[in-house]
């Protein structure tokens, strides 16, 4: 039984760990470029879109298509290194171990 008290408390650990991970997550910031950097969204590290910045001189009524595009790409490169970040973080949390097939963090 003293492995099973051993066993809680690492599990309370990492739940707490996990609990400020996830807070350290909502906190980063990436940043996801396009078109030489002339479409930049920024997302926190939950994906959440926290900034749009467009230079001026891609704004042309006559062609919404390649801006819209670029948005897309930028949002896309975002979400791509938010992503990222959150499997670093998971690796530090599990100490590098992987994780089962089909399982994520967090639960």
């Amino acid at each position: 039984m003293k492995n099973l008290g051993q066993m809680m408390k690492q599990a309370q650990k990492i739940q707490e760990r996990m609990q400020e991970m996830q807070q350290e997550l909502a906190e980063a910031e990436v940043e996801g470029r396009s078109g030489a950097g002339m479409v930049v969204v920024t997302l926190n590290g939950k994906s959440e879109m926290k900034r749009l910045r467009i230079d001026p001189s891609l704004v042309d009524p006559a062609d919404v298509g390649v801006l819209e595009d670029l948005v897309v790409a930028a949002h896309a490169d975002a979400k791509g290194k938010a992503e990222q970040m959150m499997k670093d973080k998971m690796s530090e949390l599990t100490g590098g171990l992987p994780l089962p097939p089909g399982m994520t963090l967090p639960f």
